[in-house]
Formats: structure tokens, C-alpha cells, sequence
């Protein structure tokens, strides 16, 4: 059994350092990218965690805050699969252009999301 257990932490590792190593080669736009979508899921999850703790009461509020942050974290995923200039799919696509559409979708999400609140 203690073997197993080495074997497993080796393959985790080299697991870890591989994606790693894959991860520095990124462009610095995608790893700001990247750090947009995290803030945005590490803020809906401080939401969730508040509204666990205090409660509920408005809950339009709490609704409209968490998919205010899962959908922009969604938007800006879809931003950098169109910025990636490793996807073949949209490389006639300029990046300006997929900032407006990001920028664009952005509006139209959040002028629901306060036509939500009420």
C-alpha cells in the first residue's frame, strides 16, 4: 500500500509540473483573462458563502449578484477562446472585435440583471 501511495504522489506531481511548465508558455492577455474569471468565481462564491452564513432575505439581490459574476465569468471565457490564437476556429477573428462582442454582451447581461433587481 505504501507504494501505491509513492506512485500516486510522483504522478501527481509530474501532473503538476507538466501543466505547469504548459501554463508559463500562455500569453500574459490570457493569463489576465484568466484572472478576471477567477475574481469573478471567487466573488459568486464569497456571495454563496454570505448569503450560507447571514441568510437570504433579499433574494433577487442574492440572484442577481451570483449570476452577475458566473455570467461574466462565462463571457470571458468565451473572450478567451476567441483571443487564443492557438484556436484555428476563430482566427479571422481580430481581438477588437472579440473585446466588443465580450464588452457588448457584458451591457446586455447587466441591464438584466438590474431589470432583475426590480
Amino acid at each position: 500500500m505504501g507504494k501505491s501511495t509513492v506512485t500516486t504522489k510522483d504522478d501527481a506531481h509530474a501532473l503538476f509540473h507538466s501543466l505547469r511548465a504548459a501554463y508559463s508558455a500562455t500569453p500574459t492577455n490570457l493569463k489576465i483573462i484568466d484572472l478576471y474569471v477567477m475574481f469573478a468565481v471567487f466573488t459568486a462564491l464569497i456571495q454563496v458563502g454570505y448569503m450560507a452564513i447571514v441568510g437570504s432575505f433579499p433574494f433577487n439581490s442574492f440572484l442577481s449578484g451570483v449570476l452577475s459574476c458566473v455570467g461574466t465569468a462565462v463571457l470571458a471565457v468565451c473572450l478567451r477562446i476567441q483571443v487564443n490564437k492557438e484556436n484555428k476556429e476563430f482566427k479571422d477573428l481580430p481581438p477588437e472585435r472579440a473585446f466588443a462582442d465580450f464588452v457588448l454582451c457584458n451591457l446586455v447581461l447587466h441591464l438584466v440583471i438590474m431589470n432583475f433587481l426590480g
